[in-house]
C-alpha cells in the first residue's frame, strides 16, 4: 500500500511538468527539494544539503564529471544500472531493478534516466526515505552511502544553513570592517619558521588591536579555541566544502561556539596577536587576521591562496557600499 501510495503522489506531482527554461537554478532546485518533501516527509533541506555536497565534490575531483544539470548528484553507471547489468546505458526501471541497480523513475515518463534532474532526486530521496525521516536515521542512511563521518558532519550542518537562510547562498563579506584602517599583500607560500621550516598557508591582513572580524560566507563553526602556531582561532566550514582558519584572535565574540550557524557578516572575533606558545601568549608580532583556506573533495583535503578571494570579496562590498 506504501508503494501504491507514493506512486499516486508521483503521478500527481509530476502531472505539472517542472520548465527549466522558465526558472533560475535556485527556484528550479527549490521546486525538485520540495516535490520530494511533499513524497517523502523529510524536509527539503536535507535533499538541498546532499545536493550542494555532491556538488562540490565534483567540481573539485578529476575523476568526477561536472555538472552540467540543476542537480548535482551523482550516481555511477554500475551503481544506477545494477554491478552485474550488462547494459551500462539501461534505462528500463524492471530491469534496473533485477540487477540491484539504485535508478528509478521519478517523473512518470517508464525511463530511469541517471541524466535526468528528476529522476536522480527522486532515486536519492527513495534512498533515504527507506531508512526513515527522522534526523538520526537520516544520519545513519547518509554513512551508509558515504561510509565517511565527516561527509555525514558536512550535510546534517548544511541542512541547518539551508533551513535557516533558504536555497541562495552565494553571499560573501570581507572579513574586517572597510572602514577599518587594515593592509594585507598575497603572503601564500612565504617561509615560516617559528616551530620549524614551512609555508604560510593563508593571507595575513594586519589591523589594529580589537578590530571586528566577520565571517565570510555561509557556514558553520567547526572549530573554535587555542593553538600554538594560529593562538585563539577559529575554523568555519562553508557551504562549499571550504574551510576558512581565522587565527591570532584577541578573542571571541560572544555566543560563536562549536556548531554556531553563520552568514557573511556574522561578527565572529576580533584582531589580536596571539599565538607561537602555550595559551594565552600575546603579543610577540604585529596584530593581524591570518585567513586560510583548504578545500575538501570528499576524501581529502588542501590549502590554496586565499588572497583572490578576499581582493574580489573585498571589492564587491565597496561596489555595494557605493550603491547605499
Amino acid at each position: 500500500m506504501k508503494k501504491i501510495a507514493i506512486c499516486l503522489i508521483v503521478f500527481v506531482i509530476y502531472s505539472v511538468p517542472l520548465t527549466v527554461s522558465a526558472t533560475t537554478d535556485y527556484e528550479g532546485r527549490q521546486h525538485l527539494y520540495s516535490k520530494m518533501e511533499t513524497i517523502t516527509q523529510i524536509p527539503w533541506y536535507y535533499f538541498a544539503a546532499v545536493d550542494q555536497y555532491e556538488r562540490n565534490i565534483r567540481n573539485a575531483r578529476k575523476d568526477l564529471p561536472d555538472t552540467e544539470t540543476l542537480i548535482g548528484i551523482y550516481f555511477s553507471p554500475q551503481q544506477w544500472v545494477g554491478p552485474l547489468n550488462p547494459d551500462i546505458i539501461d534505462n528500463d526501471p524492471l530491469s534496473i531493478e533485477i540487477f540491484n541497480g539504485i535508478g528509478l523513475d521519478g517523473n512518470g515518463d517508464g525511463k530511469a534516466d541517471r541524466t535526468n534532474d528528476e529522476d536522480v532526486i527522486y532515486t536519492m530521496a527513495m534512498y533515504l526515505s527507506s531508512y526513515g525521516t527522522d534526523k538520526e536515521n537520516l544520519k545513519i542512511a547518509l554513512w551508509d552511502y558515504y561510509k565517511r563521518d565527516k561527509t555525514v558532519n558536512f550535510i546534517m550542518n548544511y541542512a541547518r544553513i539551508y533551513e535557516k537562510y533558504g536555497v541562495n547562498l552565494d553571499k560573501h563579506a570581507f572579513p574586517l570592517p572597510l572602514h577599518a584602517n587594515y593592509s594585507y599583500r598575497s603572503t601564500w607560500g612565504d617561509r615560516r619558521g617559528w616551530g620549524g621550516l614551512r609555508i604560510h598557508e593563508g593571507t595575513d591582513l594586519f589591523a589594529g588591536y580589537g578590530v571586528p572580524v566577520k565571517a565570510t560566507g555561509y557556514g558553520f563553526v567547526e572549530m573554535k579555541g587555542w593553538n600554538e602556531y594560529g593562538g585563539w582561532r577559529i575554523g568555519i566550514r562553508d557551504i562549499n566544502n571550504v574551510y576558512h582558519y581565522l587565527a591570532h584572535l584577541r578573542g571571541f565574540e560572544k555566543g560563536i561556539d562549536v556548531g554556531s550557524i553563520v552568514e557573511p557578516g556574522t561578527i565572529i572575533g576580533y584582531v589580536g596577536s596571539s599565538g607561537y606558545g602555550p595559551p594565552g601568549t600575546q603579543g610577540k608580532f604585529p596584530p593581524h587576521l591570518h585567513y586560510g583556506m583548504y578545500k575538501d573533495n570528499g576524501i581529502t583535503e588542501w590549502s590554496f591562496d586565499p588572497y583572490p578571494y578576499l581582493r574580489a570579496w573585498e571589492r564587491k562590498e565597496r561596489i555595494e557600499r557605493k550603491k547605499k
